[in-house]
């Protein structure tokens, strides 16, 4: 015969009648049915917002594998009644045509440096603002946030002018140095903040054994601020690589990076449309790649600060 220890007893006693423990599942029959219901609601509308956002992917993906003559004649969705339509002779078209290709690389070029040099640049200035003190320190905390607030359209007039005067307009280094310098502001700020929720004591104690500022940061704080530096990365990544403005006005004509020359492609031959999609999908899929590839460290850095 079971006997019922005293603890579990009054445990039972004090729980009211069809009260339910955090997480358990419902037990009646309309229970079940509620929550199916409440969850199929949200999985279907978290579903629809999702084949909506990638059906413009989806189309270009399959209209850089359909030929010029069925993308002009028809819609890239009755590739599923017509799959003879699909083809790789777009590929290969774009591997053979030296314009799209040099651009493709002038964009690695332009991108890499300029996506390395903010982050290492914003996490050492970022560390320094957060925990060395220097004379007018929040003065140039403040000139940091200001500067987030300059559009680029007004720096374009007086950059080209002094690119010129130094005889880098037109190059690399001129796209580089512009996109290094808007994106270094946000960069700043953003990892200052989160080099100012590293435990101070954590530091403190470093320091006490001798650790100086440069191995403190190298070996402490840039390791645990790894979730913030890659979703700046992924950021700055994303904006070199779409932009199309600032390489417009400053890349000259063997400098100019995928975005730019799809755009030439357009103005010079508008029904090349086998190169256009097939280079636009390939413009567009790289950043996604990377976007997928530090998705969690992304979500770290949105999520850091939230619980404790």
């Amino acid at each position: 015969m079971s006997t019922v220890t005293e603890p579990e007893t009054e445990a039972r006693r004090g729980k009211p009648r069809g009260s339910k423990m955090a997480g358990e599942r419902p037990t009646t029959l309309g229970g079940r049915i509620v929550a199916l219901f409440s969850n199929s609601i949200v999985n279907v509308i978290l579903a629809l917002v999702a084949v909506m956002w990638l059906v413009p992917t989806i189309g270009l993906f399959f209209a850089s594998l359909r030929t010029s003559q069925a993308n002009s004649t028809s819609g890239w969705w009755t590739v599923f009644a017509n799959t003879h339509q699909l083809t790789i002779e777009n590929y290969q078209a774009l591997l053979g045509n030296d314009a799209m290709m040099q651009s493709l690389l002038n964009t690695v070029i332009i991108v890499v440096p300029s996506t390395l040099l903010v982050v290492a640049i914003g996490a050492m200035a970022g560390y320094a603002l957060a925990w060395i003190e220097f004379p007018g320190r929040d003065w140039v905390l403040i000139g940091v946030v200001a500067l987030m607030a300059v559009p680029l359209q007004v720096a374009f007039i007086p950059l080209a002018r002094l690119f010129g005067s130094i005889g880098i307009f037109g190059t690399y280094a001129a796209v580089i140095i512009f996109h290094v310098s808007f994106g270094l502001p946000f960069a700043v700020f953003l990892l200052r903040n989160y080099f100012t929720n590293i435990s101070a004591e954590l530091l403190e104690a470093a320091r006490i054994d001798g650790a100086s500022e440069m191995r403190i940061f190298l070996r402490i704080a840039l390791p645990l601020a790894m979730p913030a530096v890659a979703s700046l990365a992924i950021f700055q990544f994303l904006w070199s690589w779409n932009d199309m403005l600032v390489a417009l006005i400053f890349a000259g004509p063997g400098s100019q990076p995928i975005t730019v020359e799809i755009q030439s492609q357009l103005r010079q031959f508008s029904s090349n449309m086998d190169i256009l999609s097939t280079g636009a999908f390939i413009s567009m899929v790289v950043p996604l790649f990377v976007y997928f590839a530090f998705q969690r460290y992304f979500v770290s850095a949105l999520m850091a600060g939230s619980t404790k």
